[in-house]
């Protein structure tokens, strides 16, 4: 591909176009240009065109597949923007297992670590790979061996298979030897290519296995988390907590709007490849168009210079663009890896060198408590501002009651506190010793310091939750909850919806959604007479909802879709439901004292019975299909979902099938009573063969639903 051969492609212009024949081979062009530019600019940073004239070739090729629907294809330049909705990870077995790294702290451990692969080797001169940690004082007098040094970074590290140069299948590390299938998220990062290049000498094999860290840069985190805070959402503690909840969501469109990045560092199996080092396994994963840290990779004559280069990252790690907590070291010389060998978790040819923790100690002024968006309560310590690797720190969260005992943090002690390239830092300890006696023990407050709703704390003391259902901290939340599709399903009212109204003030409890009006709704920004319509024919709509699905929309803490669909087949009423007490509950199988007391707090407080009877008299009937001879015909059969489905989403079939009493899980058991396997099921698939499970298809289970829903008329 020539530099300059597509800057101006003349076909850009889509609409000068004609016939299928000529629209094949401009897309063809058009993939072409835009996979040779995405390398120019991820994985070089050298483009050689302007983001206009890149954006316009990207319009061109999506405007060409959407007229010619027939040439679109999965690894598709235009495939990489995010795709539908992934029902279920599944599992990916690694081809061979991802270790971890032997971790150390100090300069004597890493002497000894050369001094091991030497003697191991013979003495023979030998060529490593390094990585960022940190540095001591031992005297080192290694000469023989050579290291090559790349930084370890704070992400995710990934697993992605190339088969014919085309993007198969990515998984997460898991236990090493199984990981989470993220194929679908791995195609919204943009420096992962779908398709490889051939950019040098040797070509990239049939099968090629390349394992990598997904990350988030320290910007891009730091306005993610300054959204989040805008739109009421929990923050993330760190770069790498954001990176890896980004990667494990169900929904790829969630993690194409997050900010990811990757660098490739190995690849697996290199003795099929004829490779003789890590250093020319790294300049060849480049030439196919994986992204290699080249800037802040080096090959170190000796274990001395290897922990020089250390030294030297570790004062340039507050003014690298993402986080890295350490330095790798590993053997280049692929021979010599294969006699060093393995033990049963790491490799014995490759070393992490940690940088030395960032701690201080300062002094807890206070503990406050916040109700996050959700209900749950979390004590924040109010510390003595103290700087931290050059940020001033003055908060840091405790987590909860059990940590805090643990822990036994009180207020007024003086105590260490380690940020150790975490955005938000943390209590490691208090100095006991330096204790003078005025110390106050802290205890999670019993009523919800934003609304005054009784508190309920589980037996752990791990969670505490606010069940004050207008509870002004978490009505956004609420709201989208109550408007979800497991819920009210009212479609149209989703979360930036919900923070809208709640913003507002049009919204100041959940029965106020039946008091809107389209008057009120046309004041709201992007919302015009139609769309206001839509909005409150779902309203509507939605007062039609049975039983089951109210229950689950209150957001009652503990109880989900299938607990809200056994409330309702015990209950026939919510005034028998609000009546019913912690032994009436406990008579239930599936339910215990923890979820009881849930549910009698919630139901015993008046401003949640007031909303009920509220939104009862705004028109809700909750009709309870249960009630009717049949309502529960699946209550002894268990459903495992597998693969894509077409028609429903994996929640809405599983509320289905919990809506007719039966249970849908995640796993392949003996009690399993069918499995539905759709598009891409894997091995829950052939579990279910082998243990002769009945199978069906989307199609089938349909169709065995329908007939129950027919006879209960829902």
């Amino acid at each position: 591909m020539k530099e300059g051969m597509i800057a101006n492609h003349p076909k850009a212009d889509w609409q000068a176009v004609a016939g299928k024949e000529e629209a094949k081979k401009v897309i063809d062009e058009l993939r072409e240009a835009i996979r040779f530019h995405n390398y120019r600019y991820y994985v070089l940073d050298e483009p050689v065109i302007s983001d206009h004239e890149f954006d316009q070739l990207m319009e061109a090729l999506k405007a060409l597949e959407e007229k010619f629907p027939e040439f679109q294809s999965p690894d598709s330049p235009t495939q990489q923007v995010g795709g539908e909705v992934q029902e279920a990870l599944g599992t990916v077995k690694h081809p061979t297992p991802m270790l971890s790294l032997k971790t150390v702290y100090n300069q004597d451990d890493v002497a000894n670590f050369g001094k091991n692969c030497r003697e191991k080797l013979e003495k023979k001169s030998v060529l490593f790979v390094a990585e960022p940690k940190n540095a001591g004082s031992a005297v080192l007098e290694e000469k023989s061996v050579e290291f090559v040094a790349e930084p370890k970074y704070d992400g995710l590290a990934v697993e992605i298979i190339y088969e014919k140069g085309r993007l198969i299948v990515a998984s997460t590390r898991g236990d090493g030897q199984t990981g989470e299938n993220i194929t679908a998220n791995i195609k919204t990062i943009k420096e992962v290519p779908l398709v490889l290049l051939n950019q040098g000498e040797i070509p990239f094999p049939d099968q090629l296995v390349v394992r990598g860290e997904v990350f988030m840069r320290k910007d891009e985190f730091k306005k993610l988390n300054d959204e989040r805070m805008r739109i009421g959402e929990n923050l993330f503690a760190n770069p790498r907590n954001a990176a890896a909840g980004s990667l494990r969501q169900l929904d790829p469109k969630i993690t194409a709007k997050r900010p990811l990045h990757i660098f490739f560092y190995e690849l697996v199996q290199t003795e099929e490849y004829h490779f003789t080092t890590h250093w020319e396994v790294l300049q060849t994963m480049s030439n196919w168009g994986l992204r290699v840290n080249k800037r802040y990779s080096k090959v170190c004559s000796g274990i001395q210079e290897a922990i020089h280069y250390h030294e030297e990252l570790a004062e340039r790690r507050d003014n690298l663009e993402y986080e890295i907590d350490g330095v790798v070291f590993k053997v280049n010389d692929l021979s010599d890896r294969r006699t060093l060998g393995f033990r049963t978790r790491d490799p014995r040819w490759a070393l992490a060198y940690k940088f030395e923790a960032r701690q201080m100690n300062t002094h807890v002024k206070a503990i406050e408590v916040q109700v996050g968006r959700t209900g749950v309560l979390t004590p924040v310590a109010l510390l003595q501002p103290v700087k931290i690797a050059g940020v001033e720190v003055s908060r840091a969260s405790l987590h909860n009651q059990s940590e805090i005992e643990r822990k036994d943090i009180r207020v007024g002690d003086e105590v260490l506190v380690e940020r150790a390239g975490d955005v938000i830092p943390y209590v490691v300890k208090p100095i006991k010793e330096k204790r003078k006696g005025p110390e106050k023990i802290f205890h999670m407050p019993s009523q919800c310091p934003v609304c005054g709703a009784k508190v309920i704390m589980s037996d752990d003391k791990k969670r505490a939750l606010c069940t004050g259902i207008s509870c002004q901290a978490q009505l956004r939340k609420r709201v989208s909850h109550f408007s979800s599709k497991g819920g009210m399903n009212i479609e149209g009212l989703g979360e930036k919806m919900a923070v809208q109204l709640v913003n507002l003030g049009l919204v100041r409890k959940l029965s106020s959604i039946y008091k809107l009006e389209k008057k009120d709704l046309l004041t709201m920004e992007r919302m015009a007479d139609k769309s206001v319509d839509n909005l409150c024919e779902a309203i509507e709509k939605s007062k039609n909802q049975p039983f089951p699905r109210f229950l689950f929309a209150l957001g009652i803490p503990l109880v989900g879709v299938h607990l809200a669909t056994v409330l309702a087949a015990h209950f026939p009423t919510i005034d028998d439901l609000i009546a019913a007490n912690v032994e009436d509950l406990l008579t239930i199988k599936e339910i215990g004292p923890e979820v009881a007391f849930s549910i009698t707090t919630f139901f015993s407080n008046e401003e949640n019975q007031q909303e009920i009877f509220e939104m009862q008299n705004l028109g809700l009937t909750m009709s309870n299909p249960t009630e009717k001879e049949g309502g529960r015909p699946l209550e002894h059969m268990t459903f495992v979902f597998t693969g894509g489905l077409e028609q429903w989403t994996r929640a809405e079939a599983k509320q289905m099938v919990e809506s007719l009493g039966g249970r849908a899980t995640s796993s392949v058991s003996g009690e399993t009573s069918y499995v539905v396997a759709g598009p891409g099921a894997g091995s829950k698939l052939q579990e279910a063969k082998r243990k002769n499970i009945p199978i069906m298809d989307e199609k089938e289970f349909i169709k065995f639903i329908n007939k129950y829903q027919e006879d209960r008329n829902i």
